[in-house]
């Protein structure tokens, strides 16, 4: 089987709480046509749903069911995430995404920001009527974090950072979200969990999952996903930065690949202490598929 069709028997899963995250995800949407129905396709165009999916993973591994707080907190995860593609679409003049136009291709860069920040609007709507304070103050510093990523890549476009400096970045440009997708259910659950642990399980998932993405880009090897030349625009991930040269990467392909085990194996320990049950065969079945690049 091939990585889609291993992933779609993971998220088969879930396929019941990812529905209603789907539909929790435009019910709100009441905006003028024709932008209306351009929002509505492009947040449910055919996704992986990653985020959401590894939180009901989890929590189902735990032998718990996700109550209407949890469905409505990964929701707002989703609805983060693809407000935050919309304006890296429009950073990146990305045409097209998941096989459909882009926003601002749609339309225009002045309504696809304003899009994206009605989707932010909406979420944060949705966040604060699950009521937990604590939730908010996580859900703020993510998105915060989110900024720093984005606006900290923008000021080191061309130089070759450290290693460090780019764990870094990743953690705030994708793995924080990843983070509190996980934090934020144990929060909502009516059993007690290690947090902290649960914390570092989502940062090494998310740090893995930039890593193999940043090695897929250096070596086009998903032709699914946008146009997003990040060696031309100074954008210098692991591959590069491992290599030592911003010429010939070849080298630090292989260095990135060792790296991005690490990340898994930490990931793979910290899921080892669940219940033997098919949540934990799939979430450690989705660990081994993120090492196939």
């Amino acid at each position: 089987m091939n990585f889609n069709e291993r992933y779609n028997r993971i998220k088969n899963l879930a396929l019941r709480e990812l529905a209603t995250i789907e539909e929790n995800m435009v019910s709100q949407i009441n905006i003028r046509e024709p932008l209306k129905i351009s929002l509505r396709k492009f947040l449910l165009a055919p996704a992986k749903r990653i985020r959401p999916l590894l939180a009901i993973l989890y929590i189902k591994a735990l032998g718990e069911e996700l109550n209407q707080q949890q469905l409505e907190h990964l929701t707002v995860v989703e609805m983060v995430h693809n407000a935050s593609l919309i304006h890296d679409d429009i950073i990146d003049e990305s045409k097209i995404r998941r096989g459909k136009e882009t926003i601002n291709a749609d339309f225009d860069n002045k309504l696809a920001v304003i899009s994206g920040d009605y989707i932010l609007a909406l979420s944060m709507e949705k966040l604060s009527e699950v009521g937990n304070i604590e939730l908010i103050k996580d859900f703020s510093q993510t998105i915060r974090q989110m900024c720093i990523g984005e606006i900290n890549q923008n000021f080191d476009r061309f130089k070759i950072g450290s290693i460090e400096d780019y764990i870094e970045k990743t953690k705030n440009k994708t793995a924080h979200l990843f983070e509190i997708a996980l934090t934020g259910c144990v929060r909502l659950s009516t059993n007690q969990h290690d947090l902290q642990e649960i914390s570092e399980l989502g940062l090494n998932i998310g740090i893995a999952f930039q890593i193999r993405d940043d090695l897929i880009n250096m070596t086009n090897s998903d032709t699914s996903k946008p146009s997003n030349n990040d060696f031309e625009d100074g954008i210098y991930t692991a591959p590069i930065i491992l290599g030592n040269k911003s010429d010939n990467y070849a080298s630090g392909i292989e260095k990135t690949k060792v790296l991005l085990n690490n990340y898994l194996q930490s990931a793979k320990q910290q899921v080892t202490s669940l219940p033997d049950n098919e949540y934990k065969k799939a979430l450690e079945e989705f660990l081994e598929l993120l090492n196939n690049v």
